[in-house]
């Protein structure tokens, strides 16, 4: 549910969930590292620990600020901060990739839903986007409040968000079709889960901004929300 600290996270480690979750898929998208469903941890919110429990029984405690890094190949879990290299199709996989687009009569379409993105499927040698996702456009913190102000605001609020939302939108699509370069492109223009885009009622620094936004108060706020969860 946490879709905003999915997009702002360098990799993402879960203690429960599998290679097929959401957040397993989001990711691949995403291009993140990502392990779903590590049963050798538990994580201690409210105390901002993360405690590993080692193949010898042994158990060790990480806090928050602490560095971890993820091999989302191998579903390693490493303590401190390694080296890392983008990702790359190298090896034995290229070698297998180059003798399949001898022989392939089908294209491989990718889910794709920025610029950025489209750019990495070009990359891994895509043949178009078979799945832009408009509404995953919004994830980022300046456009994520105004797709709340389109949810939670009074009609001209919602004017003005659609406004914004909509130079986004076009110059992110410019970038997609260019990135493409006349490839085909397979829009879903607007799916969006509300859950994914309301904020939490636990967090008062977002509810205080937004209340602030919206010329409401954090009460209000707490009650529109409330009436708007799926």
């Amino acid at each position: 549910d946490d879709i905003e600290g999915m997009y702002a996270s360098e990799g993402i480690l879960t203690a429960r969930g599998g290679m097929t979750s959401h957040a397993a898929v989001v990711a691949r998208g995403w291009g993140r590292p990502c392990i779903c469903g590590c049963t050798s941890i538990n994580v201690d919110e409210e105390a901002g620990e993360l405690t590993i429990t080692l193949t010898d029984g042994t158990q060790r405690t990480l806090k928050e600020g602490d560095f971890i890094s993820l091999n989302g190949n191998t579903g390693e879990v490493l303590v401190g901060e390694q080296m890392v290299s983008p990702p790359a199709i190298t090896g034995n996989l290229k070698t297998f990739m180059e003798w399949v687009d001898e022989i392939r009569t089908i294209d491989v379409l990718a889910n794709a839903d920025t610029p950025g993105d489209a750019r990495e499927a070009r990359k891994n040698g895509a043949n178009g986007i078979g799945l832009c996702r408009s509404e995953h456009m919004f994830f980022q913190p300046e456009r994520i409040s105004k797709v709340r102000q389109l949810i939670l605001g009074d009609e001209a609020q919602q004017e003005d968000a659609l406004e914004e939302l909509l130079t986004y939108q076009r110059a992110d699509y410019e970038g997609i079709f260019t990135e493409m370069d006349g490839l085909a492109v397979t829009i879903r223009l607007l799916d969006p889960p509300l859950h994914e885009f309301l904020p939490s009622l636990e967090d008062d620094d977002v509810l205080t901004a937004l209340a602030e936004q919206l010329g409401s108060t954090v009460d209000q706020l707490k009650e529109q929300v409330k009436a708007s969860e799926e």
